[in-house]
């Protein structure tokens, strides 16, 4: 259902808003009926029972004001011409119809019951006889004084639908921007499980290919690289199954453990050695580690496991070197490059040096990767304060 424009605003009333109308109504009518009874039953019985009479039909009429507000508003205003009765419907359908404030309406209606208004007081034989200039300005500030009211109750109802309007709007609009950082959340921690999963499984087919291909292992060797295998296999399956989590929770990452940041990176070299690999580490920030961001210390364990990772597959064995260097007021800057290799290791979508640059491009920074001569190459720029 279309939201009502302004014009056509109107608040859902409750029983006792309709209720204190009527009573409202009720008193109009008596105050502009008890004075002139006497009269009309000096002239004529009949007087008092047309009054009565189109009072009644005044009081049916009014309730349908809203769905039909001119014609309802001028047939009361000729009722309220001869009928006492009918003054308090007259003066609620006149507010009613004044609240769209709408001038085409509201003028010709407003002329019409100041007319029917002087009528009242010439053919009614109860109407007591005042100088005419009086009834002329009494009938003249009444009617400015329903119409006026009725168009301030409009203004007000705009005001307080535009109020309303723009609330629902805000809370719609905080909706969409908690949907959205929960998307986004969520993708960016897929991501990050992305790196670990794929560090992971380089592990596996590492030990796996070493398996293989190494003859003459005993049993007890054997089985202590089966057990690595497993271990990490288990990992993986966390891993994945932390991934599977988020995803598939609305919040997104309640189930995630706590992210690795710039003071993992040792661990995460030492664990490289460990697997075999010849890394060489030059950490060149000058103290200034204590005041690097976690978004860019993360941004950096990534990286550095990017490429470990893919030192892992491709270059078995080499030596890989990475340098940090840099400040708060130049930024950080990454080095890493390993030996081009002929490793067997599992294949790669080549994704993964996509979704760093993305998040050193996140971060204000850039990632670079090439080839130089027997070399593969990363560098990486991140501003301090990213």
């Amino acid at each position: 259902m279309d939201r009502p424009t302004p014009a056509e605003y109107q608040p859902q009333l409750r029983p006792w808003g309709h209720t204190w109308r009527l009573v409202l109504c009720l008193g109009i009518s008596a105050t502009v009926w008890l004075p002139v009874v006497e009269g009309q039953v000096d002239r004529s019985w009949w007087w008092v029972a047309l009054d009565v009479g189109l009072g009644l039909v005044a009081f049916v009429l009014v309730c349908k004001r809203r769905r039909h507000p001119v014609p309802v508003a001028v047939a009361l205003a000729v009722l309220a011409g001869v009928s006492g009765g009918a003054a308090g419907p007259a003066v609620l359908a006149a507010v009613s119809l004044a609240t769209r404030r709408r001038w085409r309406e509201i003028v010709p209606v407003g002329v019409l019951s100041y007319g029917t208004a002087l009528l009242f007081s010439v053919v009614n034989p109860g109407v007591d006889r005042d100088p005419f200039w009086l009834t002329l300005s009494a009938n003249l500030v009444a009617t400015v004084g329903i119409f006026g009211w009725g168009m301030y109750l409009g203004s007000r109802r705009e005001l307080i639908w535009t109020l309303q309007s723009r609330a629902e709007r805000a809370e719609a609009e905080q909706e969409l921007r908690t949907s959205q950082a929960r998307s986004t959340e969520r993708s960016r921690i897929a991501r990050e499980m992305h790196d670990v999963l794929a560090h992971r499984i380089s592990q596996i087919s590492l030990h796996a290919g070493a398996l293989a291909f190494r003859d003459g292992l005993s049993a007890g060797e054997v089985r202590e690289n089966a057990a690595v295998i497993q271990q990490k296999a288990h990992e993986a399956l966390n891993d994945l199954r932390d991934v599977l989590g988020v995803l598939r929770e609305p919040a997104g990452g309640d189930t995630f453990s706590p992210q690795p940041t710039y003071a993992d990176l040792p661990q995460l070299v030492a664990d490289a050695r460990e697997n075999g690999l010849n890394v060489e580490l030059r950490d060149d920030l000058r103290g200034h580690h204590r005041d690097l961001p976690d978004p860019v210390g993360r941004a950096v364990y990534r990286i550095v496991q990017e490429g470990l990772t893919n030192a892992h597959k491709h270059a078995p064995g080499a030596a890989v070197h990475i340098r940090l260097s840099g400040g708060p007021d130049e930024g950080l800057r990454l080095h890493l490059d390993n030996p081009l290799g002929f490793g067997s290791g599992t294949p790669g979508a080549g994704l993964g040096l996509v979704g760093l640059s993305e998040r050193a491009a996140l971060l204000g920074g850039r990632l670079e990767h090439r080839r130089e001569r027997d070399s593969f190459v990363l560098d990486t720029w991140i501003p301090w304060a990213a």
